[in-house]
């Protein structure tokens, strides 16, 4: 019989509450559970000063649940909100001594976007591939909660291993991958709050085994929210690479992409023009459907490298939604030769001392 949330509560019901009165299960600090295909998620609502003094009362809330028949995945998380502060001198975007995750990871490299519908998923896939085919150790990371795309970029249904402590990436074509899709159901929408995202984000990062890397790609949502900001005060982010296609209102949205991670010293590693012309099969003729140059001419102006650009084809659509990109099928091809430039290029920014600045520090006297 399928494990409900009432099944979940009552396993919760032997764990104490984190303020030591009564139950976990009745608690406020209990979040909306998820229950799916065997798969349990929820959080505990703390702060972020109890948040290290309650990772075993976490642990004891993922054993309960984890106990139960039927139960194959739980993902429990600390999610810490804090209370506005008090009016107080002005501080860099990322305290000092805030933890930094990524530990092991050479590059964690953002593939971000101003707006959804440009292709960004598409290309952080077939560059981490293109990556790995030029002999880095390349993890990708799907970091979009509520439109997780690598299950179908990669034909993936499995779930990730565990050992108890840490889930062990799936692999595909010489990658690394972890989604919150490869967790729940295809079906199942993620109505969850800014904090549980954040927090479901960060465990995949701290709590996933993902060994000694050259280059974390992470594909980012859609946007300037909690993801990005998370990401740039939280990790080792090396940079940010922008995607935009080549018309003015995906420009618009990727100036503010730009805006946002320089705001949060960030360095900007490039702008990729996606679906940037279209070459007819049949007679060879080139068409600029969007435009063409869009993104270059805007590089310019704000004062970044232009990676490359990448042409509009039916087999880079058709290969991505068969979940076997370009790259990794047609290595050889020149779609994959657009790729494959522009990785080196990456690469070469990253290894060229493209890293992240020392956040500002303002010392009030």
């Amino acid at each position: 019989m399928p494990v409900s949330e009432d099944d979940v509560r009552r396993a919760l019901a032997a764990v104490p509450a984190p303020d030591g009165r009564g139950t976990l299960a009745a608690s406020p600090a209990l979040s909306p559970i998820v229950v799916a295909d065997g798969r349990v998620a929820f959080a505990i609502l703390t702060t972020p000063e109890q948040a290290p003094r309650l990772e075993s009362l976490r642990r004891a809330a993922e054993a309960a649940v984890k106990a139960l028949p039927g139960v194959g995945e739980v993902l429990v998380s600390l999610t810490a909100e804090r209370a506005a502060p008090a009016a107080r001198p002005p501080q860099s975007h990322r305290p000092a001594e805030a933890p930094l995750l990524g530990a092991g990871i050479r590059h964690m490299v953002a593939v971000a976007s101003g707006k959804g519908g440009v292709g960004k998923s598409t290309v952080a896939a077939n560059l981490a591939l293109a990556l790995a085919r030029q002999g880095h150790a390349v993890g990708l990371l799907d970091a979009d909660i509520f439109g997780p795309s690598a299950p179908t970029l990669f034909a993936l249904k499995q779930k990730p291993e565990s050992d108890g402590r840490r889930l062990k990436p799936l692999a595909a074509h010489g990658i690394r991958l972890m989604s919150i899709g490869f967790l729940v159901d295809p079906e199942v929408a993620m109505i969850w709050r800014g904090p549980m995202v954040v927090s479901a984000l960060t465990q995949m990062i701290r709590d996933v085994e993902w060994g000694p890397l050259d280059v974390l790609v992470i594909d980012m949502p859609p946007g300037t929210g909690d993801v990005q900001l998370t990401l740039a005060q939280q990790t080792r982010l090396a940079g940010a690479v922008i995607v935009s296609t080549p018309q003015d209102l995906a420009l618009a949205d990727a100036r503010r992409g730009v805006a946002m991670f320089r705001k949060v010293d960030v360095p900007i590693l490039g702008l990729i023009e996606n679906m940037s012309y279209f070459v007819c099969p049949h007679c060879g003729g080139r068409s600029e459907i969007f435009g063409h140059g869009g993104a270059a001419a805007e590089a310019a102006k704000l004062g970044v490298p232009m990676l490359g650009d990448i042409p509009l084809d039916p087999e880079i659509r058709a290969t991505s939604d068969a979940g076997t990109p370009v790259v990794a099928t047609a290595p050889d091809g020149p779609h994959a030769r657009a790729f494959l430039d522009i990785a080196e290029a990456l690469w070469s920014r990253l290894e060229g001392g493209a890293l992240r600045r020392p956040p500002p520090r303002i010392v009030m006297e």
